[in-house]
């Protein structure tokens, strides 16, 4: 079961999307601070995060590269209700992999989470092929295959 860690100060859009994403099968957190979501993450690990840009602590552009280094294969989403073309781009340059506007179409969201996840399952495998390779060459090399 994936993990999602919601990361937004407002309650109602929690509560929201929480509901909507354990209906969807996924196993859901919450965090209405940026700390907060640093904390969760060095202690549990997240397949996904969803970040609003305005939190009360930090920006979400900066909670997107301090969860890089907690869990750098962490899908990260962003949701605004300030879309700007500097917060775009700032986003798109700490690696985020998708960028949505409030209100939320949760449709859109739960597309955009599948979506992503997939990409990231299929990464896992193509990383665990080529290290299973890796290791076999080797053992090849030792003489032991």
């Amino acid at each position: 079961m994936e993990r999602i860690l919601v990361i937004d100060d407002d309650e109602d859009i929690c509560k929201n999307i929480s509901k909507a994403l354990t209906l969807e099968g996924y196993d859901v957190d919450i965090a209405n601070t940026g700390r907060k979501a640093i904390e969760y993450s060095e202690r549990r690990f997240y397949n996904l995060a969803i970040i609003d840009i305005r939190l009360p602590d930090m920006v979400g552009t900066k909670l997107l590269s301090a969860l890089k280094t907690t869990t750098p294969k962490m899908v990260k989403i962003i949701l605004t209700g300030y879309p700007t073309l500097r917060n775009s781009i700032k986003a798109i340059n700490e690696g985020v992999d998708g960028y949505l506007t409030k209100p939320i179409e949760m449709d859109e969201l739960i597309k955009t989470i599948k979506d992503n996840l997939l990409k990231q399952s299929k990464e896992k495998e193509f990383d665990e092929r080529k290290m299973g390779e890796y290791v076999e060459t080797q053992l090849r090399k030792m003489g032991r295959a």
